[in-house]
């Protein structure tokens, strides 16, 4: 359709343009500066999880009793239904790269569309269960217990709410057709920080919800 999806010829280009293709006199790739940028914030995200998963099984193992038994249990089966709904949206992301490098413009901005749906319900549902947790008198200042969890699932929800804005922007750029180049590129690295934050909550559902 002219003007909401990037033309064949336009998406091909951009593509080469934005080294995602391998290069015939070399089987390395060419990464581009928005996927060289995202890996390395990535990897700063990876070791700031990493330290408060670190404090948090600190604070665990030294205390007796994990929860409290004066705390609200927390919403083990909705959180199931809901890590099952952000694990789904990897799946519509892969497809999404998929579309991208196969030069299906218009394809790739309905897998985008599928990604950021299932992104906004999976905060949608986190947000409805926290204001349940707070109408319970489950705050942050309640225990450490509470603590750790809003600071935890709080920072993960955080990252899930920056990864749905560049999603969001991401995809305008599909449905104008502009700036292929660029299009082409920030769909490489929304991947990478999708599915950071979609492998970082398995570990921190098990952590929180189930141990």
């Amino acid at each position: 359709m002219p003007g909401q999806a990037i033309s064949l010829n336009e998406h091909r280009r951009a593509l080469r343009r934005a080294g995602v293709r391998r290069s015939t006199r070399s089987s390395a790739v060419r990464l581009p500066n928005a996927v060289i940028g995202t890996l390395v914030f990535v990897g700063a995200e990876a070791m700031f999880f990493a330290g408060l998963i670190s404090a948090f099984l600190v604070l665990r193992a030294a205390s007796e009793v994990w929860p409290p038994a004066d705390q609200p249990r927390l919403p083990l089966l909705v959180t199931t239904i809901n890590t099952l709904v952000l694990l789904a949206s990897a799946y519509t992301m892969q497809r999404a790269v998929r579309a991208n490098r196969a030069a299906h413009g218009l394809s790739t901005s309905e897998w985008l569309g599928a990604t950021l749906l299932l992104g906004v319900v999976f905060l949608a549902v986190q947000g409805s269960e926290w204001v349940r947790l707070l109408s319970y008198g489950f705050h942050a200042t309640s225990s450490l217990y509470s603590a750790t969890f809003y600071v935890l699932i709080g920072a993960h929800g955080l990252h899930v709410l920056g990864a749905v804005i560049a999603l969001t922007l991401v995809r305008r750029g599909a449905l104008t057709g502009r700036d292929a180049s660029r299009f082409v590129a920030a769909v490489e690295a929304c991947r990478i920080y999708w599915f950071f934050v979609v492998g970082v909550w398995p570990i921190l559902y098990v952590l929180v919800y189930l141990l």
